[in-house]
């Protein structure tokens, strides 16, 4: 009923609303983009834009050429963008030109966009849940990656989604409302849209098969389900091609050494603690690559270290292949860094994004790719065919828009020369004609010119008028002069007008058939791609070792850990002293690490677990000398911190976090723990940190190799009663003026904590270090039998005997819940209250 009072033009913009729902639509008017109603504010309000009222609709516009700028704003902040465009020629079209929505984008599904950063990924992911399994599939777009995967547990896929840090997440409306990963932009869908059969049904005609058992998928239905409702949405939803999308990988039970999502972020691997501080990150050290696809590779080998110790030695073997040349492995890098991202190029290559420069891009980074297998003995697929293609086709630096011209080399096409000619020689002709005229006619200041208003003209002034022949024809009166035409002068408007228009139209399709040529060698340049990409990591990882000393270490299936003068890798690449090593030699099984704050203990177990990711991604390590049995699984339980949207205390996350240990360690783990049970009172802390190392200890198949750092003097008695365990101290050399760390780790245990000492370091007030002083003087009267006492007999041993029960608790037990009525239910609750109060 509205749409009968709409113009035909907002008629169409309705329409298009319609069908690209939940976002801010731009529509297509001539030179500009138009947002109307409650989309033109939001643009007003996040762009800074003026807003406009045109009969009492709000309007705001943005010129098309600029476009993309906002596009990224809007996308960056969250919001899915839709264009409208014109898909009609207004010259072959009576009436409104039609218009409809050719593209979507959001977070997940940026093409050419700053927000797209070279060296990561750009995942759009879904997650479908059936019973108790979770299937996981994420897209990147820009390199036609797609990953199927089933997880047993939302603790797994929380992890996973960690690892990847997908931009945009694709939901049932259902699914639990729940922080699931930082940073992704959420979009619910209904439920209908992870039906089995029809997401079944678009895979195998998406990949040319009749089932998916050949892709590890056989009953695999959440992965199946996730999987195709992602490419239904891109492809429905969105408006973006999937032609390009010929590959389907899955990462069922993948052979990687786990890392969740808490390890991750106390290691620092790929983010830092501290916002702003990306120097601090694991991936920043390593990251020496020259090339978009070599940092991603990188990126991924850090996130999935191998669990084989064969397939460590060959990167290995790589890594050291470069280190015995340096001056070949800077002329290498020199080769890597004139190639560009190759799969990205070749993706908007095929999906028709891509721009003249693209393709020049192309050539000029394939011309590179002889030099590369020269230089590391690789074969790579003939470049050539693409490489003259496009050399001899286009110019060396055309534009980056297509309708910018001038993109094409004389000699392409013989109907292009002859509108260039009339178009390079108008100029001329215009000199030559009226010079012609003026001679012809003896009218001096007779002149040609042209504006846009009224095209092409000859100008006459009012006292030479009487000169002028009868066949012009009067365009204009001026003040001073009249403005003629001639037919000789509208036939070569009519050239010169048209000639434009058909230079852009000839150019488009010459440039679409060149682009479709180079799309055919799709399959060759990803296969460049990625080999390029595993040469650049190799190289980054050499000159890396290199440049900071990093040795090869022995890599096996032996339960081994033994590191010679380790060192922590970032730590030491960001502090100006020489970083003091050392040993990492497990004895037993847990090591129970003592000595004052700030002495070195939490650098010492964390350099630990990144020497254990360094090597099992086959990278060299800061060492003298390392020999590390297989890890499965790396563990950390470090630092506090609030969890405030959820309610939970640093305790409470501390807790949660360590029973996530528990649970899932293996005895090929390995485990650093820091201060565990400093979130609750000393006796509390002290009986928890003790049972956690003692259950790690003792528990069949969860005995992980552990490095326990903690100020409780106490647990050190774990080395007395269990043989596995044994004690490490940061050493402390103290003096007259105060206590020194000498950051070494030795065996033993430290006798003090030094927290006045800390105190007085960190600038504490002198009144209130004395006041500290008084207390702990006078504790340390106290009978040291009687201390201990205490402490074994109110904590340890009592960990041993079977906590006593409440009557409550026994009722409990031997209630069948299957027949109990709620009335029922409701009786008992108030008896028992009654009996606990």
């Amino acid at each position: 009923m509205v749409t009968q009072t709409l113009t035909p033009m907002m008629a169409q913009w309705h329409a298009c609303k319609e069908s690209a729902p939940d976002t801010l639509l731009f529509f297509r008017l001539g030179d500009f983009y138009e947002a109307f109603y409650e989309d033109a504010e939001v643009l007003a309000r996040e762009l800074d834009l003026t807003l406009t009222k045109r009969q009492g609709t709000p309007m705001a516009g943005v010129p098309h050429h600029i476009i993309e700028t906002y596009i990224d704003r809007l996308v960056g902040k969250g919001y899915r963008v839709a264009l409208a465009e014109q898909t009609e020629d207004p010259k072959m079209t009576k009436g409104i030109v039609k218009r409809e929505v050719v593209r979507v984008i959001t977070p997940g599904t940026v093409i050419n966009s700053s927000l797209l950063q070279d060296k990561e990924p750009s995942y759009l992911a879904a997650i479908h849940q059936v019973n108790q399994s979770f299937g996981l599939a994420y897209i990147d777009i820009t390199t036609a990656t797609f990953v199927v995967s089933e997880l047993k547990t939302e603790k797994e896929l929380v992890d996973e989604l960690s690892r990847i840090a997908p931009k945009e997440l694709l939901l049932e409306k259902k699914w639990k409302e729940k922080e699931l990963v930082r940073g992704a932009t959420v979009h619910t869908v209904e439920s209908y849209q992870f039906d089995h059969q029809a997401s079944l049904a678009l895979l195998c005609k998406q990949f040319s098969v009749h089932s998916l058992d050949g892709f590890g998928l056989k009953g695999a239905i959440s992965g199946v389900n996730a999987a195709g409702a992602l490419l239904s949405y891109i492809s429905e939803e969105l408006n973006l091609p999937t032609d390009h999308i010929t590959k389907l990988q899955t990462s069922r039970d993948a052979p990687f050494l786990r890392i969740d999502r808490n390890t991750q972020r106390h290691l620092e691997l790929t983010a830092p603690l501290q916002t702003g501080q990306k120097e601090a990150t694991l991936l920043y050290l390593l990251d020496e690559t020259k090339t978009a696809m070599g940092g991603r590779c990188l990126r991924h080998a850090l996130l999935h270290p191998l669990l084989s110790p064969e397939e460590i030695r060959v990167r290995q073997d790589r890594v050291e292949k470069h280190t015995h040349n340096f001056s070949a492995l800077l002329e290498l890098r020199r080769s890597l860094g004139q190639i560009q991202d190759l799969e990205r190029l070749m993706m908007r290559i095929e999906t028709g994004y891509a721009s003249p420069r693209d393709l020049a891009a192309l050539r000029f980074s394939l011309e590179e790719v002889p030099a590369v297998a020269t230089q590391t003995e690789e074969s790579f697929p003939d470049t050539q065919p693409i490489t003259q293609k496009i050399a001899s086709a286009l110019v060396d630096q055309p534009p980056i828009r297509l309708s910018d011209g001038g993109i094409f080399r004389e000699g392409v096409d013989p109907r292009l020369d002859e509108l260039l000619i009339i178009k390079k020689d108008s100029k001329a002709w215009l000199a030559g004609y009226q010079t012609r005229l003026r001679e012809t006619f003896g009218i001096k200041t007779l002149k040609v010119g042209y504006t846009r208003a009224f095209g092409y003209y000859i100008e006459v002034t009012k006292a030479l008028k009487d000169k002028v022949p009868s066949h012009f024809q009067r365009r204009q009166t001026l003040v001073n002069a009249e403005r003629f035409i001639t037919d000789e002068l509208k036939d070569f408007e009519y050239k010169i007008l048209s000639a434009d228009s058909k230079i852009s139209a000839l150019e488009s399709e010459l440039f679409g058939a060149l682009r479709l040529e180079i799309a055919a060698f799709a399959a060759p340049v990803q296969e460049i791609a990625k080999k390029i990409a595993e040469i650049d990591l190799y190289a980054s990882l050499a000159k890396v070792a290199l440049e900071r000393d990093y040795i090869r270490p022995l890599v096996d299936e032996s339960s081994t850990f033994s590191v010679k003068e380790g060192r922590h890798p970032i730590i030491e690449a960001h502090q100006d002293a020489p970083f003091i090593p050392n040993d990492i030699e497990f004895d037993g099984q847990l090591a129970i690490l003592t000595g004052p704050n700030m002495a070195g203990k939490s650098t010492f177990i964390r350099q630990a677990a990144l020497l254990v990711i360094l090597a099992q991604m086959g990278s060299f390590v800061p060492a003298k000398e390392a020999h590390i049995g297989i890890v499965d699984q790396v563990f950390s339980r470090i630092g506090a911190s609030d969890d405030l949207t959820r309610g939970q205390s640093t305790f409470m996350v501390e807790m949660t976090e360590t029973a996530n240990i528990l649970h899932n360690a293996t005895d090929r783990s390995l485990v650093i723990l820091d201060e565990i049970g400093r979130g609750t009172s000393t006796y509390d802390g002290i009986s928890i940190a003790w049972a956690i190392a003692q259950y790690l200890l003792t528990a069949p198949g969860r005995q992980a190799k552990t490095l326990f750092a903690t100020h409780y003097f106490e647990m050190t008695e774990l080395a007395e009663k269990y043989p596995q365990a044994f004690s490490l101290r940061v050493a402390v050399d103290e003096t007259d003026d105060g206590i020194v760390f000498l950051r070494k780790v030795e065996k033993g245990m430290a006798d003090k904590s030094y927290g006045i000492h800390v105190a007085r370091l960190a600038g504490l007030p002198h009144s209130v270090l004395k006041q500290a002083e008084q207390k702990l003087h006078e504790l340390e009267k106290e009978p040291k039998q009687k201390r201990k006492k205490t402490v074994q007999l109110d904590f340890f041993d009592r960990l041993q005997e079977p906590a006593p029960t409440h009557p409550v608790i026994d009722k409990l037990a031997a209630l069948d819940l299957n027949q109990l009525t709620p009335l029922a239910a409701l009786q008992l609750l108030s008896e028992w209250k009654a009996d606990v109060l």
